[in-house]
């Protein structure tokens, strides 16, 4: 059984006897044992096994990332558990939760699932949840897939873009909520509601005609339709789980607010691309920023950082979403036939602390936001999200301070595109493990594949 330690001057660890869960960055020594953190001491501790001394660098908690398309089976040309896991790893990512499409069979049904679990072994080098999928037709066999281990569900109320998944609509939702309810799972809604219009905008290759095509308004009336919908399944006794994926309107906040303190469970969440691409720096053109719903102008940008700031929004994670270079229409430049996603899975940490630190925000706060609340929201909280006795050794070491630019070159997800090449950031990942296994190092992968299916009920 593996015993090492390693210790910094810098590590963030959960105050355990604090019930509000909160963190603090010390001088530390985190021994491991097996799979599990064993003790916490002293930094400078005397131990009988190995001792890794990182110095200033600072050991975070493994980061969570609950909102992550791999399309495998079936799309494996997009993307593969073996690509997106390394470049999870990467970017210090422990776990994931995968979601139910754009992979075929989409994950609606046990046997989809069982096809899926089949698919990973081998090619997991974090550890890897599933969001199960509703669509209208499935709602009967609701029960078979939450049964199966998916930690929650995830539905779309406008095109997903998949034949495959199709949107719901009030009564199917009404119909799903009681069943997820008594699961206590969260329920995942893409907020978009297409309003159409008399005067539907032509896109075109401006990234404004795109942004124009769907406005706030879109997801403003998701999100209060939402909050009518959690509303009455509280009044009914249910009080189902409702959870906002990629939030990017600011208009919507104050509704996200209302909810929860009218004691509703409700949740939101959003991503680096909101947080730090404004609409107006988008060239004609560029394909690769092409992300549904859209990213926004500046002055929207910095009322999601507020949102931030104050908890309106919960937390951050990446909604890597990738595609063939070939479907994002990169060498025409058509913004209305090219995929919409974002691939920047390894980047997140760098891309957010180059912006929050600039806005008083500490690692503290980012392994709050991007680990201990997306660990605690997918139910890996007795095992992930913090650095704590008893929970795996999953930890990420980082050096704050580095600075570099994106190339394509380090991308380790299956295609070498990112909206984000060419920009420089600060803070780099040095190390990553998984459970007790180091699994990453200074742009190499160590070993052989050790991650493995997180399932509800069986962590």
């Amino acid at each position: 059984m593996p015993h090492f330690a390693i210790q910094s001057q810098n590590v963030i660890l959960s105050k355990s006897q604090d019930s509000s869960g909160a963190s603090h960055m010390i001088a530390a020594c985190v021994e491991i044992k097996g799979e599990l953190i064993h003790a916490i001491h002293p930094y400078g501790t005397q131990l009988s096994c190995d001792v890794t001394d990182f110095g200033e660098q600072v050991i975070m908690p493994g980061l969570v990332d609950s909102h992550v398309h791999i399309n495998e089976p079936g799309r494996t040309e997009w993307e593969g558990f073996n690509t997106a896991t390394q470049a999870a790893a990467a970017g210090g990512i422990t776990a994931l939760v995968d979601m139910p499409l754009n992979c075929i069979p989409v994950t609606t049904t046990k046997a989809a699932f069982e096809e899926k679990l089949n698919a990973v072994d081998d090619k997991l080098w974090v550890d890897c949840g599933f969001w199960g999928g509703v669509i209208p037709q499935n709602i009967a066999e609701l029960d078979d897939l939450l049964n199966a281990g998916v930690l929650g569900v995830k539905s779309f109320l406008i095109d997903s873009g998949i034949e495959e998944f199709p949107n719901v609509e009030a009564q199917d939702i009404r119909l799903a909520m009681p069943i997820l309810a008594k699961h206590d799972v969260p329920y995942l809604i893409h907020a978009e509601l297409d309003c159409g219009g008399f005067n539907d905008p032509v896109i075109n290759e401006k990234y404004s005609s795109f942004l124009a095509s769907r406005p706030k308004s879109w997801e403003n009336n998701a999100i209060s339709l939402m909050v009518e919908l959690a509303r009455e399944s509280k009044e009914k006794g249910d009080n189902c789980k409702v959870h906002i994926v990629h939030l990017s309107s600011d208009e919507a906040l104050e509704t996200i607010a209302s909810a929860k303190n009218e004691g509703l469970r409700f949740t939101a969440e959003t991503c680096p691309h909101y947080l730090t691409i404004a609409s107006e720096n988008i060239p004609d053109g560029k394909t690769l920023f092409k992300c549904c719903p859209p990213i926004r102008e500046n002055s929207n940008r910095e009322q999601l950082w507020q949102a931030i700031t104050d908890g309106r929004l919960d937390f951050i994670v990446s909604d890597h979403s990738p595609c063939t270079p070939e479907l994002k229409h990169i060498d025409t430049g058509d913004i209305e036939k090219a995929w919409g996603g974002i691939s920047a899975l390894q980047f997140g940490l760098p891309l957010i602390w180059t912006e929050a630190k600039e806005r008083g925000f500490d690692l503290v706060d980012i392994a709050r936001l991007m680990s201990n609340e997306t660990a605690k929201f997918a139910g890996l909280d007795s095992v992930k999200g913090q650095i704590a006795v008893g929970l795996h050794a999953d930890f990420l070491v980082f050096d704050p301070f580095k600075r570099y630019t994106i190339t394509n070159e380090m991308i380790k997800h299956r295609h070498n595109i990112t909206p984000y090449a060419g920009r420089t950031v600060t803070g780099e990942v040095q190390h990553t493990f998984v459970r007790g296994n180091h699994v990453y190092q200074h742009d190499q992968f160590i070993d052989e594949p050790v991650g493995r299916p997180l399932l509800k009920g069986k962590l």
